[in-house]
């Protein structure tokens, strides 16, 4: 691979799909990329879906408009990497047409399948077997409610695929999944990495409906029609299966082992690690998903990070310009609006998996401006990343960095010093653009064989945020008065003994 040529990576989140073109010294090829979008569409009942057929015609015309930049900048593609948004799932026929739009990890209408198998399994057991606990975002639940709410639907079902897998089967015909993608899945074996026989057990669910596991360094090769006539110059290269967003996040962001942590805030909010290991015994709250079948993702993640941003800049009808509205964000006393902002609009996820879980805020009087309302929210993520941090900390050395990544956190400094002012840690802001991108290209050049491994390839970080002890003591006292309305108003936390 010289300097005419890349890796194609397309990064496939929540809205939108980024197609790219990176260089073998990881950095993106200027004027090789393309961007579409779409829409997720939700309800008052808890839908969080995406259209396959919408997803599959963005992706192609990304991938067009990509290929056709290269061609005309005389750049060969040697390899096409995918990440998907994850967890995922869409039912398809025997044709593999899909029947079903595709669940996405925000959707909640499981959530009383949920409580049902938690009164039933051990869920311990569950969580360590597997590394995810039961909730609504993953495919147990999602399937007894399908069961139960789409019989007819449900009985007509082949197989049960993610969103990478259902993209590669259109272009090549062929099923199979990474054991990264597989281990947000919630039915993975994360010890032995096959799919788990206990959930295959107890589930309406037969292995045949599954795809064949393979590690993200097993191509596919040989587009089919009419892909191959679409796109010659990627039809007989490799495309690598696609992995999580997450691993891809942590990657880019230069996070390859325990002593730098990815906090990534984009349209949801996260914090991993890469372990070399699996995390035994795993920390209650936390789930541990795979990058490969070597090394592993230790963190949380919650439903709602930049999105909740932009949805009360909506709902608020802030007719600020950004330089504005960062500027008097920034000018406000931490915690001294009074609220108290619960940002679950999709439930919860990390760290107390409450399904049933409510967006709620505490606190308004006729003094409250929507600033102030703006402010409590951006605080109310960063408490939640506090609360999962802390539960990562056994797995982690004690002098460990925050690497801040993601457009959502980047895209606001006041953001980050509040995050650096509630975990009472330096934040480094990652200078990276499109770091889970940029992660899906790293990992194929490692693939290829291109790069002895992750950790040689440099990263390059930006702005310094350090803490202030006066305002993280403010932010402790606000935490345990959030902690105190999420017991009144979710129910007694898992974390009560966690805060140190």
């Amino acid at each position: 691979m010289g300097q005419r040529s890349c890796i194609l990576a397309l990064d496939v989140g929540t809205s939108a799909v980024r197609a790219q073109a990176w260089g073998i010294d990881s950095q993106p090829l200027p004027g090789i990329g393309s961007r579409g979008g779409y829409r997720l569409t939700t309800d008052q009942e808890g839908r969080a879906t995406l259209e396959p057929g919408e997803i599959l015609s963005t992706v192609a015309q990304a991938i067009d408009k990509t290929v056709n930049l290269a061609r005309l900048q005389g750049v060969t593609i040697e390899a096409v990497a995918l990440d998907t948004l994850a967890p995922t799932l869409l039912g398809v026929d025997k044709k593999g047409v899909p029947l079903t739009p595709i669940y996405t990890y925000a959707d909640t209408r499981s959530m009383k399948e949920a409580q049902r198998i938690r009164d039933k399994v051990n869920t311990a057991d569950v969580h360590e077997r597997t590394g995810c606990p039961v909730h609504s975002s993953y495919l147990p639940s999602r399937l007894l409610w399908l069961e139960r709410c789409q019989s007819r639907i449900f009985c007509r079902v082949a197989r049960w695929l993610t969103l990478g897998e259902f993209l590669y089967w259109n272009f090549f015909q062929h099923y199979g999944i990474s054991y990264s993608l597989a281990s947000w899945s919630g039915i993975l074996n994360r010890h032995t990495l096959a799919w788990d026989q206990e959930w295959l057990s107890q589930l309406p669910l037969q292995d045949f409906q599954l795809s064949p596991l393979r590690d993200i360094n097993d191509p596919f090769t040989d587009l089919c029609l009419p892909w191959a006539d679409r796109w010659p110059p990627l039809a007989r290269i490799p495309w690598f299966p696609a992995v999580g967003d997450g691993a891809s996040a942590n990657v880019g962001s230069g996070c390859v082992s325990p002593d730098r942590v990815a906090l990534t805030i984009g349209s949801t909010a996260a914090i991993r690690a890469v372990l070399g290991k699996l995390a035994i015994p795993l920390p209650t709250g936390l789930w541990s998903y795979c990058i490969d079948g070597k090394r592993s993702l230790l963190g949380g993640a919650t439903s709602e990070g930049g999105s909740i941003f932009s949805w009360l800049l909506d709902r608020l009808n802030l007719n600020l310009e950004p330089d504005r509205l960062e500027a008097e964000l920034g000018a406000l006393e931490p915690t001294a609006h009074g609220l108290v902002f619960l940002p679950f609009f999709a439930g919860e996820r990390s760290p107390g998996w409450r399904d049933d879980a409510q967006a709620s805020l505490v606190g308004l009087t006729l003094s409250t401006r929507p600033v102030e309302i703006v402010r409590a929210a951006l605080e109310s993520v960063a408490y939640r990343v506090f609360l999962i941090h802390q539960l990562m900390t056994s797995n982690l050395p004690g002098e460990h960095e925050i690497i801040g990544g993601g457009a959502g956190l980047l895209s606001s400094p006041s953001w980050l010093q509040i995050v650096s002012d509630v975990l009472n840690r330096r934040v480094t802001a990652c200078a990276e653009p499109e770091v889970t991108g940029r992660g899906t290209a790293i990992l194929a050049l490692e693939s290829l064989g291109l790069i002895p491994n992750l950790a040689t390839v440099p990263t390059v970080m930006g702005r310094i945020y350090d803490p202030d002890p006066v305002r993280h003591h403010r932010h402790r006292e606000a935490l345990e008065r959030h902690l105190e309305v999420y017991e009144c108003l979710v129910g007694k936390s898992v974390l009560e003994n966690s805060l140190v």
